[in-house]
C-alpha cells in the first residue's frame, strides 16, 4: 500500500514537472534609445511582470540600411518554425530591415528590404509589422510611410511634414515581394497597426497620429481580409495620455494590449474580452528600465533556456 501511495505521489510529481515544462513563455523583442545597440528580449510567465535577459544588453546589433538602426523589432514564428523579424532601419529611409533565425541567439545575414524604392519622394518606413498568412501560405509584412502630397486630407494635421498611410507587401521567399500597396486609409494620420487574426475576421490596432487637434490614442478596426477592407476606426481604447507602438497578447478569451505611453516614459497596457469594453492594468506592470516600442510572441520553456544559456541571465 505505502509503495502504491509512493509511486502515486511520484507520477503527480512528474506531471508537474512535465506540465511545467511544456508550459509556454512569452517573449517581449523591443528596443531602447534610438534603436543604435540593436534588439532587446526580456520574458513572462504571466504576461505582467517582464524579465529583461542577457543584463539588458543587445542580442544583435544592427547592420541595415544606411543609419544602422533596429528601431520597433517585430518577430514572428513562421510556418517554417523560424522566426522571422523585422524593424525600422531608420527616420528617413525607404527600406525595412529583416532577418531570421532559428533560436533568436543566431541570425542571417541582416537585409535591407526597399519597399518603398519606387516612391521616390516618400519620406520614410515605421515601425514594421510581419503576418503569416496561412491561407495563401505567404507573409505579410506592413508599416507606414508619408508620401507627401499623396492624401491631401490630413496633410496639415500632423506632425509637421508626416501623414502616414498603412501601406503592405506579400512574400513567400523574403527574395521576391509584391509591390506596395494601401492596407489602410480612413483619411486620417495613422500608424503604428497590428494585426490579429480573430476567428473568421482580423482585427487591427492602430494609431490615430493626428496631432491638430491632438488625438495620439489606439483604436480599432476589424475586416474579413488580411490585405483590405479594414473598418473605420473604433472610439479611443487608451486613456488621456498619449500612447503609440501596440503590441497584443490573447491569454484564453482575454485580450491584453501592451503600448508605449511615451511621453510619460511609462509602458502601458489594457485588457477586454469583447474587444468593445477596456480595462487600465498599466498599474499591475512591471517592465524593463528604458524599454521602447516592441511586440510579444509565444516561446518555449526549452527556447527560454536556450537564451538564458546564450546570455548568462
Amino acid at each position: 500500500m505505502k509503495a502504491f501511495v509512493w509511486l502515486f505521489v511520484l507520477l503527480a510529481q512528474l506531471s508537474i514537472v512535465t506540465a511545467q515544462k511544456n508550459k509556454s513563455v512569452y517573449l517581449f523583442s523591443y528596443f531602447k534609445g534610438n534603436g543604435e545597440d540593436g534588439l532587446h528580449l526580456a520574458y513572462s510567465t504571466d504576461g505582467l511582470s517582464w524579465q529583461a535577459l542577457k543584463k539588458d544588453s543587445s542580442f544583435l546589433t544592427p547592420t541595415a540600411g544606411k543609419d544602422r538602426l533596429m528601431r520597433d523589432p517585430c518577430i514572428i514564428r513562421g510556418a517554417d518554425g523560424q522566426f522571422h523579424m523585422v524593424w525600422t532601419v531608420s527616420w528617413n529611409e525607404r527600406t525595412i530591415g529583416y532577418a531570421s533565425s532559428k533560436d533568436l541567439i543566431h541570425w542571417s545575414e541582416q537585409q535591407a528590404i526597399p519597399v518603398m524604392e519606387h516612391e521616390p519622394t516618400a519620406l520614410n518606413c515605421w515601425a514594421p509589422e510581419i503576418f503569416y498568412d496561412a491561407g495563401k501560405k505567404e507573409y505579410m509584412i506592413y508599416w507606414a510611410t508619408t508620401i507627401p502630397g499623396r492624401f491631401p486630407k490630413g496633410d496639415s494635421a500632423g506632425d509637421n511634414k508626416y501623414n502616414h498611410r498603412m501601406y503592405y507587401v506579400t512574400t513567400k521567399d523574403f527574395k521576391s515581394f509584391s509591390k506596395a500597396a494601401i492596407l489602410y486609409d480612413q483619411g486620417f494620420n495613422v500608424i503604428d497597426a497590428t494585426i490579429q487574426k480573430d476567428g473568421n475576421r482580423f482585427v487591427m490596432f492602430l494609431k490615430d497620429e493626428t496631432r491638430y487637434p491632438p488625438q495620439k490614442n489606439l483604436r480599432v478596426a476589424t475586416s474579413t481580409s488580411l490585405t483590405g477592407g479594414y473598418s473605420t476606426p473604433s472610439a479611443p481604447i487608451t486613456g488621456k495620455y498619449w500612447a503609440e507602438g501596440p503590441t497584443v497578447l490573447k491569454q484564453g478569451r482575454q485580450w491584453i494590449v501592451y503600448f508605449d505611453k511615451y511621453r510619460d516614459h511609462q509602458y502601458g497596457a489594457i485588457t477586454s474580452s469583447d474587444l468593445v469594453n477596456w480595462t487600465e492594468i498599466s498599474d499591475k506592470l512591471v517592465m524593463p528600465k528604458g524599454i521602447r516600442h516592441g511586440t510579444v510572441l509565444t516561446i518555449t520553456q526549452k527556447e527560454l533556456q536556450q537564451l538564458v544559456k546564450s546570455s548568462g541571465r
